[in-house]
């Protein structure tokens, strides 16, 4: 084998790696809220805080380390930093941990990626690119599989409850923000520390409101520790290193299109480990959605193209 293509070889592996820890991870953050009574405002709040400093730690050691404290230098970027931190990954992951609490990872996780969808949309509406046919078959398509996944083919009932609708809803529109805001931010500053700095100040403005010290930790299990610590070192730092570091060796289209596993990886981890009902019509559903995105990525040119080529992962 070839050093370019063992080289492209380990970056599948690492963007695949990637994906499905992505993808258990948010399995793994339904079975925590169903474990001693675990709320999201603590959860998110501790998750943010402790990958993010992890992700910094990696910057660290792998990458320029100046860059860490030069992101603080400029007041500008300062406070684009913080209003990312808040606005950008605080809501994606407060939406989406909010989606998974009160329905399940399978669906939270597939709503979420409806965002290039509002993307799309947006841009249209703001006449930087007119709608083609294929964004309208493309919305179509989304159309038809949130309704099969949402409703499981009837139409007088939801599969899942509104709530987790709405914020499954909203964790799409978070995820669209966090997508078109950190442009500019990634074009000046590395991803690590870009999202390293993100979370912590997602996490810190969180436990102003939510102290994350203030628990019932003799109530919590050990399982529920061990569970904690899987979505904080595989579900969020591995992955989006992993993520990070595929690029080395794959386009960014190609980083894409296999990171698309990630739905995949939450649906079958929620049906088959959790025991989660998933009718004929919403495995339809599921299949719609990742066929928009695979779509999507393969029809991508110019403007998106260059917006996602050092675009951090939102989870």
């Amino acid at each position: 084998m070839t050093t370019s293509a063992s080289s492209k070889l380990s970056g599948i592996l690492l963007v695949l790696t990637g994906a499905i820890c992505w993808g258990i991870g948010g399995t793994v953050s339904q079975k925590l809220f169903q474990l001693d009574g675990i709320e999201v405002n603590w959860y998110v709040t501790v998750r943010l805080l402790s990958a993010g400093t992890l992700l910094l730690v990696i910057q660290s050691f792998t990458h320029s380390r100046s860059q860490i404290i030069d992101v603080w230098r400029n007041k500008k970027t300062a406070v684009q930093l913080i209003l990312f931190g808040l606005a950008g990954m605080l809501a994606v992951q407060y939406t989406y941990m909010a989606s998974i609490k009160h329905g399940n990872s399978a669906v939270a996780t597939l709503l979420q990626y409806l965002s290039p969808i509002m993307i799309m949309i947006y841009i249209a509406l703001r006449k930087q690119s007119a709608l083609t046919r294929k964004d309208l078959a493309c919305g179509i398509l989304a159309l038809l599989g949130c309704f099969l996944l949402l409703t499981n083919g009837s139409v007088t009932q939801l599969s899942v409850s509104r709530l987790a609708v709405i914020w499954g809803l909203l964790s799409g529109v978070a995820a669209a923000f966090y997508t078109l805001y950190a442009v500019q931010l990634i074009k000046k500053f590395d991803s690590l520390v870009i999202v390293g700095w993100a979370m912590i100040i997602g996490g810190l403005g969180l436990s102003l409101i939510h102290p994350p010290w203030k628990a019932d930790f003799a109530s919590i299990s050990t399982e529920t520790y061990g569970y904690l610590i899987f979505t904080i070192i595989f579900g969020t730092m591995i992955a989006f290193w992993f993520y990070i570091a595929s690029l080395k060796s794959l386009t960014p289209k190609e980083t894409s299109l296999l990171g698309s596993a990630e739905p995949l990886a939450a649906v079958g981890t929620t049906v088959v480990w959790l025991h989660e009902p998933f009718g004929f019509y919403q495995w339809l559903g599921t299949a719609c959605i990742i066929g928009l995105i695979l779509v999507m990525q393969f029809n991508r040119s110019g403007t998106s193209k260059r917006m996602n080529d050092k675009q951090p992962h939102s989870r």
